[in-house]
């Protein structure tokens, strides 16, 4: 028998792109999340010999089952190549896949999980699809907000936040790690959901009336 429950088996992607350069880009939040998610549960990631990507698997019997978190060092466009070595050596399935990336339909520091779904135009989600030939596993959403007038895409999503921004942002990557951290432990998804998608990312209100008051 393969699958007890759900939960059992779960094969963590987070996206980004290697490099010192990208290191705290908005593009890179998957790549943040695994590494907060590691630090948490005391995983190490290692690179494999010849394989691009980084890697790290849970103790026998952590948690709820098995799970294997992964950094693709391929890039965010071609996110998807390390997949069919992985699935084809490994006993995880596509189903168990729970792929964390950036969103900007979403304003930093919220984050929305979803069991399936399209690519949404984002190109390491249409990596992942085609190299898995299905978009039936998971997504963890980080919000990273839209490009202001004048910036383009690319270079919103390939820059470094600053100041209530970055705040906000890495506050989007801790709940995303903690979400994780619960499908792991064998909490219900549909629970998961429920209680994440609710959430806003950190409340400001105060601040400029804070501010004025100094």
């Amino acid at each position: 028998m393969r699958k007890q429950k759900e939960n059992s088996l779960s094969l963590v992607l987070g996206l980004g792109n290697p490099g010192r350069k990208y290191e705290n880009t908005r593009h890179n939040v998957g790549f943040l999340t695994v590494d907060a998610l590691a630090r948490t549960l005391d995983i190490q990631l290692k690179k494999r010999f010849l394989k691009p990507y980084i890697v790290g698997t849970s103790k026998k019997g952590a948690g709820s089952g098995m799970y294997t978190i992964i950094k693709p060092l391929t890039f965010m466009n071609r996110s998807g190549t390390i997949l069919p070595h992985i699935l084809n050596t490994s006993i995880y399935t596509v189903s168990d896949i729970i792929l964390i990336c950036d969103n900007m339909d979403l304003p930093p520091g919220e984050i929305r999980i979803k069991r399936k779904g399209s690519s949404a135009g984002h190109n390491g989600i249409k990596s992942v699809m085609e190299y898995a030939s299905s978009g039936e596993f998971t997504r963890i959403y980080i919000g990273v907000g839209r490009p202001a007038q004048g910036i383009s895409v690319v270079d919103h999503v390939l820059g470094i936040p600053e100041g209530d921004e970055l705040e906000s942002m890495l506050f989007g990557v801790a709940s995303a790690a903690q979400a994780l951290e619960a499908i792991l432990s064998g909490a219900d998804l549909s629970k998961v959901i429920n209680e994440y998608n609710r959430r806003k990312g950190p409340d400001r209100s105060g601040q400029k009336e804070s501010n004025g008051s100094l």
